[in-house]
């Protein structure tokens, strides 16, 4: 579809678009669409994506089970639906220039659009639209109800101004409470690191990432700081493996030296004879020759892979 050649703004852009379009970008700008990031245009602080992040949304499960939307099956067709969807502005493509000064990890980084309007699965799109306004609406209309029924408490019903009365003082003694555990933790964690060898604290996991139940468990412990991995053992395991093997050469070399001698007081006799010493190191057969005094005969001796290689 062509762009608008009439648009005049944004908004105008976005209210061209046809119904399909539309609900393809709310799917894009919830909470299944692609990640998004912090970044400044202009002077103001606006949200961005990847283009290839928006590709993978559109081949996601979610958004194949909605109606009503363009149909992709591939990612040709995603590619192809992000660029029917650029002329009417819910997104623009645009530059992350290479600041002069380094930006702090964590803060937004500077924006400029791109005056090249075509999607690329490895540039940044910023967004222009802020999502359905329905959600905007309900969301309104949700916050006026809340300050009328607090304008009005006085008329409330007896019965109803008591049990919220109630039900506020309990929130209160709860957050109150927690806040009293947490100072009698660390004071006691204070006079256990005077007084004892190791501290104690009282609910370690009191503020760890785990669940409300888990946060009480285990009662105390103590404070003990965390240790780092040693790399002795590895060293120490390899050191043996050494002497290991450094024992076994020795073993294997002395067999070989007994084999030799035998072998050779065997064929200065005149006896020609198959010679074969056991020995736990392996061994390889080699075919050798030696001349005793009344000829020659060949004698074949089993010698170590130690004793083939001096050789």
């Amino acid at each position: 579809m062509a762009a608008p050649a009439n648009a005049t703004s944004v908004v105008d852009a976005q209210k061209r678009a046809p119904q399909e379009f539309k609900n393809a970008v709310d799917f894009l700008r919830g909470k299944a669409g692609p990640k998004i990031r912090l970044g400044i245009l202009n002077g103001k602080r606006v949200e961005y994506f990847k283009g290839k992040t928006a590709v993978r949304t559109l081949l996601s499960p979610q958004y194949q089970k909605l109606k009503k939307v363009p149909p992709v099956k591939n990612e040709d067709e995603a590619k192809a639906l992000m660029i029917k969807l650029l002329p009417f502005a819910f997104f623009l493509r645009t530059d992350r220039p290479v600041p002069e000064t380094p930006i702090p990890t964590g803060q937004p980084k500077p924006l400029r659009l791109s005056p090249q309007q075509s999607f690329d699965p490895l540039a940044y799109y910023t967004w222009f639209y802020d999502g359905s306004p329905l959600y905007t609406y309900l969301g309104g209309f949700a916050m006026v109800l809340i300050m009328l029924a607090g304008v009005m408490f006085p008329l409330w019903p007896v019965k109803l101004r008591i049990g919220v009365w109630y039900l506020s003082v309990g929130v209160l003694g709860l957050v109150g409470a927690f806040m009293g555990l947490a100072v009698v933790r660390l004071v006691l964690w204070c006079v256990t690191v005077l007084t004892m060898k190791r501290a104690i604290w009282i609910f370690p996991n009191l503020f760890e990432d785990v669940g409300f139940v888990d946060s009480f468990i285990p009662g105390w412990e103590y404070d003990e700081p965390k240790k780092k991995k040693k790399s002795g053992t590895h060293a120490k395991g390899h050191t043996h493996t050494k002497k290991h093997k450094s024992g076994s050469g020795s073993a294997s070399g002395k067999a070989a030296k007994h084999e030799r001698e035998h072998g050779q007081g065997q064929g200065q006799g005149g006896g020609g004879a198959d010679v074969s010493v056991s020995s736990p190191a392996p061994s390889l057969v080699l075919p050798t020759t030696t001349e005793g005094e009344g000829g020659s005969e060949g004698v074949r001796k089993r010698v170590t892979v130690e004793d083939a290689d001096e050789e």
